[in-house]
């Protein structure tokens, strides 16, 4: 069975990344304030954060339908993974289906990353109509997003159209149907920030102007593979400039095996201790498409993300070595032409991993952003019985642990208001904002961290 497009790519870059990683790797983490080393910045909860990252979706367009002719093309007809029949495919994916999925994945407690793109495969524009469906189709369509998935998912542009680039200029695409101006492979090479930032920012505008907010972006294939400084300078630009988002993110890279981190990475940060501090963060996948390809490829199955036992597979490795575990899938290979076969394996992955495991944290990207630019950029100075923060952004359920001979529960301030004791709780598992944890002489502690100065007092 072919790769699919984003394995590919994380495969190459792999690849390249071991000649030329001066120059792949170039994104700079930017500052990190002082920290204490008696202090340990933990996992919210101290459970391990898990989410779905779904390409590829759309409001109605089936997108491999439509992209499979002009990837065809583009590759002059040399690329037999582009040969398969499309013209049987249905041209929608109905909005009965996404409100299916999207209900059971509220219920599951799933949360994650959603992609709308915003102009699909030249079909049409989200906020100018789609040709084949009426306008009341549309929106009723945009409606559905805005209420079922909104709640549990964050809303990104997969660039444009994921196929053919568009002339921001005329909002036509370029005449050229050659690689060098399809959105997955090679535009973004040489590509400036600011050229890239353009871009980015004619994607956004397009959900803003139909009502979907976006903290940030997914890029579609190889999109920014060969530009990856200029693309997460761009993804900061352009979130900020369209949304105001405080904490921009991207989706870019994956690792579907090995032992390479998958934590997110927080990039470019600078002016930390001012009224306008600034970061990217760039989210990574640990799994593969297993769930069905796509371009309606069969799925690899459940036991590449999680065995019948629970003991293993890719998501129990990244799991059970703490860090965040984000599966991906593509929504045309979720619906499979009908037949549901990626829903069916992503609702047993979902079954395993709740049977197996009890310390979950379900986040979608946004949250797993500003968790982790709050883990690395907030300043913590220990003075006696007291825990000082300075923090650039604020951070929910925002979780420590260091030694501490004092018996008292601990306080805990925001700026220069009145100290609050936090609560108690025996079992650590049971943390949240508000409580603390004792084991022997290491305390836990879960509070709702306020952006700029806030204290923990211990006695």
């Amino acid at each position: 069975m072919p790769l699919t497009r984003r394995e590919f790519l994380r495969h190459s870059a792999v690849a390249s990344a071991a000649l030329h990683a001066p120059t792949l790797l170039a994104q700079v983490a930017g500052q990190r304030p002082a920290r204490d080393k008696s202090v340990s910045v933990l996992n919210p909860r101290t459970r391990v954060p898990v989410g779905f990252i779904i390409d590829d979706s759309t409001c109605l367009v089936n997108l491999n339908r439509f992209t499979m002719p002009q990837f065809d093309q583009a590759f002059g007809g040399a690329n037999k993974t582009y040969h398969r029949n499309w013209r049987e495919w249905p041209h929608e994916i109905p909005d009965s289906f996404v409100r299916k999925f999207g209900e059971w994945c509220a219920d599951a407690g799933v949360k994650g990353k959603y992609s709308i793109v915003p102009y699909p495969a030249c079909v049409g524009r989200l906020d100018r109509g789609l040709p084949g469906w009426t306008q009341r189709e549309l929106n009723e369509s945009l409606e559905l997003v805005r209420t079922v998935m909104l709640p549990n998912w964050d809303i990104h542009p997969e660039m444009v159209t994921h196929s053919r680039v568009i002339d921001t200029k005329t909002g036509h695409p370029y005449p050229d149907h050659s690689l060098k101006f399809m959105e997955n492979w090679e535009w973004t090479t040489g590509r400036s920030a600011d050229e890239i930032a353009d871009y980015l920012a004619y994607a956004l505008r397009i959900l803003k102007n139909v009502g979907l907010p976006c903290e940030g972006v997914t890029t579609p294939g190889g999109f920014g593979n060969k530009a990856l400084p200029q693309l997460a300078q761009a993804s900061l630009e352009s979130v900020r400039d369209v949304f105001n988002a405080e904490i921009p993110h991207y989706f870019r890279h994956l690792y579907s095996e090995g032992n390479e981190s998958v934590a997110p990475r927080v990039e470019y940060a600078r002016d930390l201790e001012t009224d306008n501090p600034r970061c990217v963060v760039s989210i990574i996948g640990c799994t593969g498409d297993w769930t069905g390809g796509w371009d309606n490829t069969p799925p690899d199955g459940v036991d590449k993300f999680i065995s019948p036992d629970g003991k293993s597979g890719r998501m129990v490795d990244v799991i059970e070595r703490g860090e965040p575990a984000l599966a991906l899938a593509h929504w045309t290979g979720i619906w499979w032409n009908g037949q549901e076969l990626g829903f069916k394996v992503w609702q047993e992955v979902v079954r395993r991993l709740h049977a197996r495991f009890d310390h979950l944290h379900w986040m979608k990207l946004s949250e797993g952003a500003r968790y982790w630019a709050a883990k690395e950029l907030t300043r913590i100075e220990r003075t006696g019985n007291a825990i000082q923060f300075y923090a650039p952004f604020a951070c929910p359920d925002f979780t420590i642990e260091f030694t501490v001979a004092v018996n008292a529960a601990p306080r805990f301030a925001a700026g220069a208001q009145t100290p609050v004791p936090l609560n108690e709780t025996q079992r650590r598992l049971d943390l949240k904002s508000g409580l603390w944890h004792r084991a022997g002489e290491r305390m836990t502690c879960c509070f709702n961290l306020p952006k700029g100065s806030s204290q923990l007092q211990l006695g």
